[in-house]
């Protein structure tokens, strides 16, 4: 969640970061010229690159500085960037700095910086005060001028473009406020490739936890189910050892009872079999996506259009993906939608696999809200997918997930 200043609301925090935001602008320009002047002169001697190693590293803080401002004044968070690794010795660290994406990003960040503070403070302080110049300038001619006095045509005129000038400082804050925060999320965040590692590593780390979760559930319910019913029917069989060898002879009445109990149990332990099994990996994706989602919309409580459109296969597991992701979808438009019909689209155009699941019910889904979302999106990440939600109050709702088809 973006960080905010309390005292503040969004607009006068724009107003703060233009005006308060100059002397920082220009502190972090001119640093950040110094850096590429100075380091380019002693690059020529052997104190040039410890040089620019410590102009960088403390680049890094003013970097800090400005997101944090940006965060708390603009109302836009700012993901901090990794930290720097700390090897041994001092020619391996000076090596790490100078390579590092992060400060060479936050130099170029302070040296764009300048003129946009310029401009903000510009905005902010001289373009209202000329605006209030121009609207009183019929006054301040009475008041300051002997003789005649300009053409009502000037005056009016005056007028109009103070007034006029007054109205733009709005938006032209606005507009530079949006793109400080822009600027700030493209090259004071973590470089492209860290983001992606933090990527892959939390959805690594969803992925294990799933597992570890699916495995535990798996092994309770072979235990408390699947092995209790084996032991009842290794019960009934050893029962029905029992009759067939009596004193007096068989007791087929008994004998066919046990067998009948028998017969029921080895059916109830197969299809809790077959149950735990379709969870692992459904039997229906043996004949591909064109074959398992027709079949799982037909399970669906609620009426369900399918358009599949697969020009090429996907990975098994991407497939697996897509139909657990299916499932998930449809099991949330019959539980919370409260729709009256769905629409459940799948695609393999161009190496990318997009499913897409609409409703007609209520809307309001988000990730978060107890649907779910928050996980597929989690689990769709461990394979490089993404998912979108279009959900307004009243409906629809369109839910859209896009996966490579190769991994």
């Amino acid at each position: 969640m973006a960080e905010r200043w309390p005292s503040l609301s969004v607009r006068g925090g724009e107003w703060v970061f233009a005006v308060a935001g100059l002397p920082l602008a220009v502190l972090g320009g001119a640093y950040a010229l110094a850096v590429v002047y100075a380091g380019a002169l002693l690059l020529l001697t052997v104190l040039g690159l410890p040089f620019v190693a410590a102009a960088l590293h403390g680049a890094r803080g003013l970097g800090m500085l400005h997101r944090r401002l940006v965060g708390r004044l603009l109302g836009s968070y700012v993901e901090a960037p990794g930290g720097l690794p700390r090897p041994r010795g001092a020619v391996a660290r000076c090596r790490v700095v100078l390579t590092d994406p992060v400060a060479w990003r936050t130099l170029l960040y302070l040296v764009l910086r300048l003129p946009l503070g310029v401009l903000g403070f510009a905005v902010a302080v001289a373009l209202p005060a000329g605006s209030l110049w121009l609207t009183g300038f019929p006054l301040w001619g009475r008041l300051l001028q002997a003789g005649p006095r300009p053409g009502i045509g000037l005056e009016a005129a005056s007028v109009l473009l103070g007034l006029v000038l007054l109205a733009a400082v709005p938006g032209a804050l606005r507009a530079l406020s949006d793109a400080n925060r822009g600027l700030a999320r493209l090259l004071l965040g973590p470089a492209r490739a860290q983001r992606r590692v933090r990527e892959l590593e939390s959805a690594r780390a969803t992925l294990l936890t799933e597992n570890t979760d699916r495995l535990r559930r798996l092994e309770r319910d072979l235990h408390d189910g699947t092995q209790a019913r084996l032991v009842a029917l290794a019960i009934t069989l050893s029962l029905a050892g029992d009759a067939l060898a009596p004193t007096a002879g068989p007791d087929v009445g008994r004998l066919r009872g046990l067998v009948d109990r028998a017969r029921g149990q080895t059916d109830e332990t197969i299809a809790e079999l077959r149950q735990l099994t379709r969870g692992i990996h459904p039997v229906a994706l043996d004949g591909g996506l064109d074959e398992a989602l027709p079949g799982l919309t037909a399970t669906s409580p609620v009426p369900v259009t399918v358009r599949v459109d697969l020009r090429e296969r996907p990975d098994r597991v991407i497939e697996s993906a897509v139909y657990f992701c299916a499932a998930e979808l449809l099991t949330n438009v019959a539980k919370h939608s409260g729709a009256h019909s769905a629409e459940l689209t799948a695609s393999a155009v161009g190496g990318r696999v997009r499913l897409t699941v609409r409703d007609d019910g209520r809307g309001g889904a988000a990730p978060g809200g107890g649907t779910g979302l928050t996980g597929l999106a989690q689990r769709l990440a461990a394979v490089d997918g993404v998912l979108r939600v279009d959900s307004p109050h009243g409906g629809p709702t369109v839910v859209t997930a896009e996966l490579p088809a190769r991994l």
